[in-house]
Order: structure tokens, then C-alpha cells, then sequence
């Protein structure tokens, strides 16, 4: 049997508003986004026995990072839980939503929900970025060294990864602005994207440093918000509106988890888990349609594309270039919905929830046409997951 038949169906996706500094508690953006997806799926509150988040209740990266605790969302829908899970370390921000697919597929439960919710925005609004500056004052292990250096962010670190491809095969700041520039042409299409005012390269390549090569605009923006979907097993498809197929899954990480121990800064983690992903498939990158593909910075694209096969090491940067090809008319249409750049950081979430969509042909003026095959790819550095999902029904 091929796992695909195993693994369960993706039956209902939702979310809650999205944007800067809504001034709404993490609470009540997920019981929105969890309300939602549920009544997606044509299911009901007491249908849901398995719930499931990342990252839990751990020592936040930075204020608003964490969402409410699982136990909080789950007294206040009144489950009665089969399965529960709130997990910090894994396949990168999928980490809780790949534990629970597999709980789902073995009838641990039958319909589970997993949620993101970050209030990030709002945390900055009323005290700054509570980072590495305030929680690792005294640090150890490898933080110890990259604090020395005063390289805290991962902006920092990206730009190792980023600077050594540019070296070597000469990949240009043009070719991330084509990134930026159609991601934010994608976002006009999406009533719920951040930022939907046009960009033009030059106001791209005009934009100010923030760690070189990355200049503002080749950030992902923090937001408030929260993404659910809802796992079903595939034994209730009878019972639900639609669904999406889970093809494969890619968790693999095969090297040392450290961005600063990469053995070759040309790949990410990303290569790992779609390598991983397309050993349980006989699909390839030919029959994918569209890709959905982490992008905390734009360079990130460039190194998902050659991860997942798109395009050879180091090609990446002519496969982007001028915007053509990843566009929604293109060969290969990325971030439709325009990104984490664009459309606001949802750790990735973003991605699945506009694959799902696009998969169900509810995308409107940013539709891809004859949508049946998507990819999604979220992480970065030294951790990354992927998903390679198919139309249902």
C-alpha cells in the first residue's frame, strides 16, 4: 500500500482575520480560525477528538511568538480529546501538524484540528522585539560564539547561506527582487494580504540594509493572526464537504542541526526534507502545478526551487529572474497568495492554507489554472518540512 493511501485527508481549512497589531487577544484569533475550519469541513465542534499546535508553551524567540496554550483552547471548545499535542522541536513549522496526520492515519483520532497563532505584531507595538538581546545575555553552546559576533537574528545567518550562493554562482540582488516583486503582485489579488500597494524593483533595490544582502524588503512582516486545518481519516470522507489529498511528507534532516555546522552553505534543510518527500511518491517536480514555498527571506525561495528539483544547483537565481516563470501565468506560479513578504508571517502556515485553496479552485483572480498537484515547503537553515498534496474532492 503507498503511504499516500495511509495518510489522512487535509478536510477543512480556516483562519482568522490577519494583520498589524489588531489588538485581539491569541485566544480569540484561534477560536475564530479553529470555528472555521471546522465548519469548512462540513464537520462539528463534537466531531474534533485530536488537537494539536506548535509551538506550545516554551520560552518564546521573541514576545508574541507563542500562541495560547492548548489545554485554554480546548476547555473553551469543550473537546473531549483521543489525541493532544503541543510540540517546540521538529520538522520545522510543521512539527506539530506531521505527528498528528500520522495520530489521525493509525485512529488515534478522526478528526483533528492543528493551529498556528502568532501575535507578534502586536507584541512589537507595546514592547519591541524581545529577542536574543533579553533571553541569551548569558549564553551557551554555539550562542555563545554567534553572540560574540553580534549575530542574533537570522537575518544574520541567512546571510552567510545567501552571500556564499551570490559567490559562487553569481546569483544577483536583481534576482531576489523579482522574488519580492511578484510575490507583491500576487498579494494584490488577496483581500487578506498586509501589504497589497504596488512595488517596483527600483523601490526594491532602494530599500535600506538590513543585513547585506538582505535589505527591508527582503524580510517577511510580523502579524497577528491564526491558521487552522482540520485532519480527517480517510475512512470519514463520506461525512465531509471536500477534501485535499496528503501525498507525501518530508521530514529528513541530515546533517548537524545548526545553521552555523551546515556542511554546504549552496543547500538548506529544505533539500533534505524534499528529498525525503519525493522518496514516497512517483510524482516529480514536472507534475507539480504551483509551489508554496518559505520565503522569512526572499532568497529562501531560490533555495527551496533547487531543493525540490525545480531547477539545478545554482540556477536558481535565472529561474527567478525578471518574475516570468514563478508568476501566476508561469511555468511554475510560487506564493500565490504573495508570501510571507507580503501576505504576513504565519510560520508557514500561510503556504498550506492557500494550497489547500488553490487545490479546491477557491483562489479567484489568483487561481491557477488546472490546479491538481501542489508542493509546500516551510523552514529554513537547519530545519524544513514539505508536503506534496493532490485535488480530492
Amino acid at each position: 500500500m503507498r503511504l499516500a493511501d495511509r495518510f489522512p485527508v487535509i478536510s477543512g481549512v480556516g483562519q482568522s482575520s490577519i494583520g498589524r497589531r489588531q489588538s485581539r487577544s491569541g485566544y480569540q484569533l484561534t477560536l475564530d480560525a479553529i470555528l472555521a475550519a471546522v465548519q469548512d469541513a462540513g464537520l462539528t465542534i463534537a466531531d474534533i477528538d485530536g488537537l494539536a499546535t506548535y509551538p506550545g508553551p516554551v520560552v518564546p524567540i521573541s514576545a508574541g511568538f507563542v500562541g495560547p496554550d492548548l489545554y485554554e483552547i480546548q476547555d473553551g471548545l469543550g473537546l473531549n480529546l483521543n489525541w493532544h499535542l503541543s510540540v517546540a522541536q521538529g520538522p520545522a513549522q510543521f512539527m506539530s501538524l506531521m505527528p498528528t496526520a500520522l495520530a489521525v492515519a493509525t485512529g488515534l483520532c478522526r478528526h483533528a484540528v492543528v493551529f498556528r497563532t502568532t501575535t507578534e505584531s502586536s507584541a512589537q507595538g507595546i514592547g519591541g522585539r524581545r529577542g536574543h538581546d533579553e533571553l541569551l545575555t548569558e549564553a551557551d553552546g554555539t550562542m555563545a560564539w554567534l553572540l560574540a559576533a553580534g549575530t542574533v537574528s537570522a537575518a544574520n545567518w541567512a546571510s552567510f547561506f545567501i552571500n556564499r550562493h551570490m559567490a559562487d554562482y553569481g546569483t544577483t540582488k536583481e534576482q531576489f527582487g523579482s522574488i519580492v516583486v511578484t510575490e507583491r503582485a500576487n498579494a494584490a489579488h488577496n483581500p487578506a494580504a498586509v501589504q497589497r500597494a504596488p512595488l517596483s524593483l527600483d523601490d526594491y533595490l532602494a530599500s535600506r540594509i538590513i543585513s547585506t544582502p538582505l535589505s527591508l524588503f527582503d524580510c517577511d512582516m510580523a502579524v497577528d493572526g491564526s491558521i487552522a486545518v482540520v485532519l480527517s481519516n480517510r475512512s470519514t470522507t463520506g461525512d465531509l464537504r471536500h477534501w485535499v489529498n496528503i501525498e507525501a511528507m518530508g521530514s529528513a534532516q541530515r546533517n548537524r542541526p545548526y545553521w552555523e555546522h551546515w556542511p554546504n552553505l549552496h543547500t538548506m534543510a529544505s533539500h533534505d526534507a524534499a528529498d525525503h518527500m519525493w522518496g514516497q511518491t512517483d510524482l516529480r517536480p514536472k507534475d507539480v502545478d504551483f509551489a508554496q514555498v518559505y520565503d522569512a527571506f526572499s532568497p529562501f525561495v531560490i533555495f527551496w526551487l533547487e531543493g525540490l528539483g525545480f531547477c539545478k544547483p545554482g540556477e536558481g537565481g535565472p529561474f527567478v529572474e525578471g518574475g516570468g516563470r514563478i508568476s501566476l501565468e508561469g511555468q511554475l506560479p510560487v506564493n500565490t497568495f504573495g508570501g510571507q513578504l507580503s501576505g504576513g508571517r504565519m510560520h508557514g502556515w500561510g503556504f498550506l492554507a492557500e494550497a489547500v485553496r488553490q487545490l479546491r479552485g477557491e483562489c479567484g483572480a489568483r487561481q491557477v489554472n488546472n490546479a491538481e498537484v501542489g508542493v509546500v515547503g516551510v523552514g529554513g537553515g537547519a530545519s524544513a518540512s514539505s508536503l506534496l498534496l493532490t485535488k480530492g474532492s
